[in-house]
């Protein structure tokens, strides 16, 4: 059986609590929001602040495609964005700036749900966006989805070493370094190590005992 949750209708404790201006919430992909994806990933920037490029040369993107997707028959968008048994499980969602509702980025997890795990990938897309904690609260809303809404154990991340904002983000947000993939990231001509950094539950608690402030309001589960 899949169940269908809403934030705001599921919880209002939450925002009794509240450690950080609520900036972002994290919705349900839809096809708009794929259209502007696919754009800001042909700015070089963005593509490598995301997952790089392929040795073709095309902005990468894990999950779908986001020009296929654009004209995907309704059964085709449902197995990327609507089907919790789809392995490897991935959660999707668009990052919405709350103060106008507006479609500045994506977040997806990649999951494992026997060891009990999640991978975070956060972009935001709209380079005008960048440097103003969106990135950081959309990684808080992702672990309270992580660990509150899924019941997972970790999360985790992989982060290209020249990608020193990022690294320092989840720094500051709690996480640990738990290892170095050696040249394991090309970029521009060249290899480049990447940092594995996690965050286990009990971590979470500590960190955050008076909860999140950002929220992913709408996911569904299998029981």
């Amino acid at each position: 059986m899949i169940i269908h949750f809403n934030f705001k209708k599921f919880s209002t404790k939450i925002k009794q609590y509240s450690k950080m201006t609520q900036l972002v919430e994290l919705k349900p992909v839809t096809r708009e929001d794929v259209t502007r994806i696919k754009t800001w990933l042909e700015d070089y920037d963005v593509s490598e602040a995301w997952f790089g490029r392929y040795t073709y040369g095309d902005p990468a993107h894990l999950g779908y495609e986001p020009e296929k997707m654009i004209k995907a028959s309704q059964s085709e968008w449902n197995e990327v964005f609507n089907d919790p048994h789809h392995e490897p499980h991935r959660d999707i969602f668009s990052i919405y700036r709350i103060k106008d509702n507006m479609h500045i980025g994506e977040g997806q997890l990649s999951i494992d749900e026997a060891l009990g795990d999640a991978q975070i990938s956060i972009l935001i897309g709209n380079k005008e966006e960048w440097h103003k904690g969106y990135g950081t609260a959309a990684s808080l809303a992702m672990l309270e989805h992580i660990f509150i809404h899924l019941g997972l154990y970790r999360a985790w991340v992989d982060i290209p070493e020249y990608n020193s904002p990022a690294k320092n983000m989840f720094e500051h947000l709690g996480f640990t370094h738990e290892g170095t993939l050696r040249k394991s990231r090309p970029h521009d001509g060249a290899r480049h190590n990447s940092y594995v950094f996690g965050m286990l539950i009990d971590e979470f608690r500590k960190k955050y005992p008076q909860g999140i402030d950002n929220h992913v309001i709408d996911w569904d589960i299998k029981i």
